[in-house]
């Protein structure tokens, strides 16, 4: 027996996926649990359209990660912090840091937590990597300088 799946479900399928089952374990489990539909030609139909709409919709969100990773990757920012003996932070510059210059010198918001960064302890020029989309990331340039 066909069915479309409604939901993931281990060892049988994901959400949207038609997959071939045992008649009694498609009537009487997934269907009756409501994890999934008999897969007749119009379920198969609504399923397909899905599925591409998803993909369409998955497709789009890609090209305006690039998009905007291209556009990232241009942005320089500029952090003043305060400075001890021997051109030493106190503290240090972290994500949270980049993301408020990030909000004020270029108007992007971005959270702190797609911002990967090394510890940052000295003055000087910096690379951050910030991720974008879980697979387009881009780099900006942070410069840290005296107050």
């Amino acid at each position: 027996m066909k069915v479309i799946m409604l939901q993931d479900l281990k060892k049988v399928g994901k959400k949207g996926d038609i997959v071939e089952v045992a008649e009694g374990y498609g009537r009487n489990f997934l269907i009756a649990k409501k994890y999934a539909v008999e897969a007749t030609k119009q379920n198969l139909n609504e399923a397909r359209a899905k599925q591409k709409s998803a993909e369409r919709k998955k497709q789009q969100a890609n090209d305006e990660a690039r998009l905007m990773a291209a556009q990232l990757s241009q942005v320089e920012i500029t952090i003043p912090v305060r400075v001890g003996e021997g051109s030493k932070l106190f503290g240090s510059v972290t994500s949270k840091d980049i993301a408020n210059t990030l909000k004020e010198q270029h108007n992007i918001d971005i959270d702190k937590r797609k911002i990967e960064v090394r510890s940052i302890t000295c003055l000087g020029d910096y690379t951050a990597t910030i991720k974008v989309h879980p697979e387009i990331s881009s780099t900006i340039t942070v410069h840290v300088i005296e107050k």
